[in-house]
């Protein structure tokens, strides 16, 4: 399922919906770019809470975009991380590289 925008003030929020995969690269692209362009957006907060499961290629995607977001000196965060998602992070080490609340 694509993922879901939402702007609240200066927090723009991408809230993943299912398995997070390769197969999802085209709509979280399409959607991450949107909170890029959007002007009032200062941080970038992904939401875990309905992702049961992510992939190496899924690390990729964040990590791309936590780069255009700081090229850009938008902050990002990852929330919601539980289960078999926040075992995937800490293995990768993204805890250091990202803020996971």
């Amino acid at each position: 399922m694509k993922p879901v925008v939402k702007i609240e003030g200066s927090v723009g929020t991408l809230v993943l919906i299912g398995q997070f995969d390769f197969n999802l690269h085209k709509d979280f692209r399409m959607a991450s770019q949107e909170l890029l362009d959007h002007p009032a957006v200062q941080e970038i907060v992904v939401d875990f809470d309905q992702v049961p499961f992510l992939d190496s290629s899924a690390l990729g995607m964040l990590l791309l975009l936590k780069e255009r977001a700081a090229s850009q000196k938008k902050q990002m965060a990852l929330i919601n991380c539980r289960g078999t998602v926040q075992q995937v992070l800490e293995i990768a080490c993204f805890n250091k590289m990202f803020t996971i609340r």
